[in-house]
């Protein structure tokens, strides 16, 4: 698919899309417009059998500073509640669209990824930061919940509730360091490599079983509420599905001529 978005940039890598949120005198904020445009932009990744993964990035050395402060929280002051309710439905969507394309999804994090832009990295399958990277949930500190775009459901998940809690109750900055440490980086990488180190470890993910990937983000995304058993039996119908797949006999047809396998994602 060919894509022009107005309020960020897209470059295709070969089988790999890459999205750059581009307003670097701003660290990159987001507007009504741009929440809306990246909400559909993963939607309709549904739909795209070129791309098997994503990079997601902020241009000038920073991720993203989260919602515009003057065309964003300025006019939330305004509104009233269906309004509001319109909003925050809608940026939360846009976390609902991350995690249900089947692409594995990338953040390449650099600099300042708080609020909404911590949510992005958050929604993301993997984060490779920089040792300079700072990310925060900033809501407290403007009278909000620690909460938002799904934020108390997932970041637990991530680094364990006690260290969620804690960043969401004071809006104060989790270090690349502790990042890492934690379990929200997967990895740290120098400021000036960490794009192409993203973009190789997506190339890697584009060029193996895609149809698996895709079924395996499925199971993370519909286990997070399911029992054990209810888990056991959705992995056993999934991995049968994944065994009818050519993928899974080019495999096996390799490993017999001790050669690498080709996966075509079918």
């Amino acid at each position: 698919m060919t894509r022009t978005p107005k309020h960020f940039r897209w470059d295709q890598h070969g089988r790999v899309g890459v999205v750059t949120l581009d307003r670097p005198d701003r660290k990159n904020p987001l507007t009504f417009e741009s929440y809306d445009e990246l909400r559909n932009i993963f939607y309709e990744l549904q739909q795209d059998a070129a791309t098997k993964a994503v990079v997601i990035t902020g241009s000038g050395g920073n991720f993203c500073s989260g919602g515009d402060v003057h065309e964003i929280i300025g006019p939330l002051t305004k509104m009233a509640m269906p309004q509001l309710l319109e909003f925050t439905r809608m940026t939360g969507d846009l976390v609902r669209a991350i995690r249900s394309c089947p692409q594995p999804v990338i953040a390449a994090i650099d600099g300042v990824c708080v609020g909404a832009g911590a949510a992005i990295a958050m929604a993301s399958d993997l984060r490779f930061g920089t040792p300079r990277a700072k990310t925060a949930f900033l809501f407290v500190r403007v009278g909000l919940a620690g909460c938002d775009m799904g934020a108390c459901a997932i970041v637990p998940r991530i680094i364990g509730q006690g260290r969620a809690s804690e960043l969401f109750y004071t809006g104060r900055v989790m270090t690349a360091e502790e990042a890492e440490r934690w379990g929200w980086f997967n990895r740290v990488c120098a400021p000036e490599a960490v794009l192409d180190e993203a973009l190789r470890f997506a190339t890697e993910l584009a060029e193996g079983p895609t149809f698996a990937h895709a079924m395996t983000k499925n199971q993370l995304n519909l286990e997070w509420d399911m029992s054990l058993d209810a888990a056991i039996e959705a992995e056993a119908q999934a991995q049968a599905i994944c065994m009818q797949t050519g993928d899974f006999r080019r495999a096996y047809e390799a490993f017999v001529a001790r050669q690498a396998p080709k996966f075509e994602g079918n």
